[in-house]
């Protein structure tokens, strides 16, 4: 049995998945990256292999404890991928869109794949069934959403998302959370019909936190998967860390 532990670096969280193989056997949000919390991940797990997503300026000393540990990848614009990237800047792809769509090319091949990331930003990722990355689109998520009603203004009170919200909202709680959640859902739906009427064979993939909260309001058929990124990283480090 082989162990990989496979790193997603957010804006928001530091989260690690740990595999068995190709079997998923847990994945838990990190309270830091600092050196002592890799050491004992190491320690605990004794990986053979890792692999690390990061859009933040992370602690160096992380990837130097886990190349010692075992085999280390680190994504970047240089990875061996299993599809190409025929876009403007390819460097400036963030890693997590790279691990999602080498998801949706491993699980989905031979299709047109919509890859929707719901993070700090909603990213919308298109892989199209050449197996080529075309990009896509990013947009504010949750978060960001219900933070700037409350920045912005002198009176909204800033709220945590929930999934019951009404169509009509009664009172300044409900209208917040109407506009959050439901503005995401309709906006998803939206751009998953223009995708769908463009392109034929076509996937829809969904992943991040923000899953529990958006589901019940979608009306486009999705394959929902909260654990998308990481079976994305540990393809890809079965690739670069073979």
């Amino acid at each position: 049995m082989i162990t990989t532990l496979c790193f997603d670096f957010g804006n928001t969280r530091k989260k690690v998945a740990v595999f068995h193989d190709s079997e998923i056997k847990e994945a838990v949000t990190l309270p830091d990256d600092a050196s002592e919390t890799i050491h004992a991940l190491v320690k605990e797990h004794k990986p053979q292999k890792s692999v690390l997503s990061s859009v933040i300026d992370h602690n160096p000393h992380a990837e130097e404890i886990l190349a010692v540990a075992g085999k280390f990848h680190k994504l970047s614009h240089q990875t061996k991928l299993a599809f190409s990237t025929p876009v403007g800047k390819p460097d400036t792809i963030g890693a997590d869109r790279l691990a999602l769509s080498a998801a949706a090319v491993h699980y989905y091949p031979e299709k047109n794949n919509l890859v929707i990331g719901l993070g700090t930003c909603i990213t919308y990722n298109f892989i199209n069934k050449y197996n080529e990355f075309l990009g896509g689109i990013i947009s504010p998520g949750m978060e960001m959403r219900l933070k700037a009603m409350n920045y912005y203004t002198a009176k909204l009170p800033l709220l945590k998302p929930k999934s019951d919200v009404p169509l009509i909202g009664y009172d300044t709680n409900t209208n917040i959370l109407a506009g959050a959640v439901l503005g995401m859902a309709k906006e998803i739906d939206g751009f998953i019909d223009a995708y769908r009427a463009r392109y034929r064979n076509f996937n829809v993939l969904l992943t991040g936190g923000d899953i529990t909260y958006l589901a019940p309001h979608l009306k486009n058929k999705i394959f929902a998967d909260p654990d998308l990124l990481f079976k994305g990283l540990y393809a890809i480090s079965e690739v670069n860390n073979p």
